[in-house]
């Protein structure tokens, strides 16, 4: 656990940088400095003379191999960064930067990870206790509203299922409502008829709320058992045929599924089950599940059999739920990138969920996490669970922590708030901004982060910028040129917390930096006489296969330039991020069980095209 007491933070040109360390002779210190209490952390001094020449004020220490730098970067600011001008009162070019680098890390080797074979013939049944393992212990611990600008992260998808609830179409419901923000696109439900004929369906594109709007097509959805999911395309267009749930009849009756993630080899098999006969009816990824369970060689036996044939062939991140007349499974993929929680409903029935704030809107309990690898089959007979597939290494995806997941959930054992509070608190360490006045947060993501900053800090939390609820997209534009004017029909200012004052604005992240722009001029035109942005994840380097739809990784602004190139885009008088090496000092033993590719470079999967 990382002290939570704030460091002392230096800020003046020529003031000591480290504790008991100096600038070298002739050197200088950036205007806004750090004391980053963090292993594997360094400040970095540039000497005048030598622009190239940096020196190293604190120990190297990293069980992570060092990110492999590319053009227009370097290791630090792939790591994490701060940039600022060198003096206050200097013309807004830059002269100094500070960086916290995770460079000269210790390699570590990754467990092995043997082949998969057969996983169908590997299912052994693991009894469930009555009631469940106990909930998981609660460790302490963006990409927002420019629809136009298009500078934002996709929350991949969300998916509900509940068996044994009388009423499970409505709880369903209520669940993918908690989920919206996972996606916004599409939804559905399907659930099995009472008299175990059929599967009955309804989804459509939108909200829960348009798709759901006339209550007798909820009202119709009538059985104990039932599955839901919230749709943002990661992979497949934007059509009603890709809405999710996706149903097909095998030939032991019809079966519906219902995926959060992305399968990186999708594309092969896809190609190699046309070419047996396979017709695919839409271009999501989930349908190569359902045709691989229908081509499975264990299709004559049990669902659980299919399914654990099925997704023994594919790679990649998913967290399934598949419902037929007799049962409801629900798997998690061997490396877990995508959270997905058990619940205990009043009714005595079971909740899975991808979050845990879908089971507290249902009134359900909070069980435990769908271990990595495992199977749950839920029947008439109970509740099985089975661990099919050959074990991997851990790779939950940390962005669940900084940016998807609600704050109210726990994922991946771990609230999802102080997680973000504590990201907040190490930035105001590494990258302080000590005479500012005000911490304002970017809505609503970067809230928390902005707490925590501010109690870290002592610098007051204002609320300076609102979001408007009400804004829905609009084509029309404005008849005289108001600039930045998607960002103005969502955020608004608040002049007198603004005004005449020296800012650090907080937001989870940036992706191309457009988003980011408009904020900083925003500010700037309320008066602001300083913006400093704060980012409370490291740069963003690379594109997401596991289910979340990041751009290509050469338009995402952090691969393309340094922190310093990223600040003058931007127009902020500094830009820090949290230091990669703070990320995985915050997450402690576990950071190994973490994906965090898209800041590292390093894939635990590729795609296979």
């Amino acid at each position: 656990m990382v002290d939570r007491r704030a460091a002392a933070v230096v800020a003046a040109a020529g003031a000591a940088g480290c504790p008991g360390r100096a600038p070298p002779p002739g050197g200088t210190a950036a205007a806004v400095g750090f004391l980053p209490p963090l292993s594997g952390g360094a400040a970095l001094w540039r000497t005048p003379g030598h622009a190239d020449h940096w020196r190293r004020s604190l120990p190297r220490c990293r069980r992570r191999p060092p990110v492999p730098t590319t053009p227009g970067r370097t290791a630090g600011a792939a790591a994490g960064a701060v940039a600022s001008p060198a003096a206050a009162g200097a013309p807004r070019a830059p002269t100094a930067v500070v960086a916290v680098t995770a460079a000269g890390v210790g390699a570590g080797a990754a467990a092995p990870e043997p082949p998969n074979s057969g996983p169908a013939d590997r299912l052994t049944a693991r009894a469930e206790a009555p009631g469940g393992p106990g909930s998981p212990d609660v460790a302490d611990g963006g990409f927002v509203f420019d629809d136009a600008g298009g500078d934002s992260l996709r929350e991949e998808c969300g998916v509900v299922g509940v068996w044994g609830d009388p009423a499970s179409a409505a709880t369903v419901y209520y669940g993918l409502h908690a989920l919206q923000h996972r996606g916004q696109e599409g939804a559905g439900i399907v659930t099995s008829s009472p008299d175990g004929e059929d599967l009955l369906e309804h989804k459509g594109l939108g909200l829960v709320s348009e798709v759901f709007a006339n209550v007798a097509d909820l009202e119709r959805l009538t059985g104990h058992a039932a599955i839901g999911h919230n749709r943002y395309s990661t992979a497949g267009a934007k059509s009603v045929r890709n809405v999710q749930p996706l149903v097909a009849t095998f030939r032991d009756g019809p079966v519906s599924v219902a995926h959060n993630g992305n399968l990186t080899n999708a594309p092969r098999l896809r190609v190699e089950l046309e070419l047996r006969g396979s017709i695919f009816h839409t271009s999501s990824d989930t349908e190569v599940i359902l045709h691989l369970m229908a081509t499975s060689v264990s299709s004559a036996g049990e669902l659980s059999r299919r399914v654990a044939d099925a997704l023994g062939r594919v790679e990649g991140a998913y967290s399934v739920l598949i419902l037929s007349r007799e049962s409801l499974v629900a798997v998690r993929d061997p490396r877990g990138f995508r959270p997905l929680v058990l619940g205990a409903l009043p009714s005595g029935g079971h909740m899975l969920a991808s979050e845990s704030c879908a089971l507290d809107l249902a009134g359900a309990s909070l069980v435990r996490e769908v271990e990595p690898g495992e199977m749950l089959v839920l029947s008439a007979t109970g509740m099985a669970s089975y661990f099919p597939f050959a074990r991997a290494r851990r790779r939950a995806c940390v962005f669940e922590h900084i940016y998807f997941s609600k704050p109210s959930s726990v994922v991946f054992g771990r609230s999802v708030y102080a997680s973000r509070v504590r990201f907040g608190e190490l930035l105001a360490q590494t990258a302080g901004v000590p005479h500012a006045d005000v911490v304002v947060p970017v809505p609503e993501s970067g809230v928390p982060a902005a707490l925590g900053f501010s109690a870290a800090s002592g610098i007051p939390f204002q609320q300076g910028i609102l979001r408007s609820h009400y804004v829905g997209r609009t084509f029309i534009q404005p008849s005289q040129g108001v600039r930045d004017i998607g960002v103005k029909l969502k955020l608004a200012p608040v002049r007198s917390v603004i005004a005449g004052k020296v800012v650090v604005a907080v937001d989870d992240s940036i992706v191309r930096g457009t988003t980011s722009k408009k904020i900083v001029r925003m500010l700037r035109d309320a008066g602001a006489t300083e913006v400093h942005m704060r980012i409370a994840c490291p740069p963003i380097i690379g594109s997401c296969y596991y289910g979340v739809d990041t751009p290509d990784r050469e338009s995402l602004i952090s691969f393309r330039n340094d922190v310093e190139a990223t600040r003058e885009y931007i127009g902020a008088d500094s830009l820090g991020f949290l230091p990669l090496d703070g990320l995985h000092h915050f997450l402690g033993e576990e950071a190994d069980t973490f994906c965090d590719a898209c800041f590292s470079g390093q894939y635990p999967v590729l795609p296979v095209e």
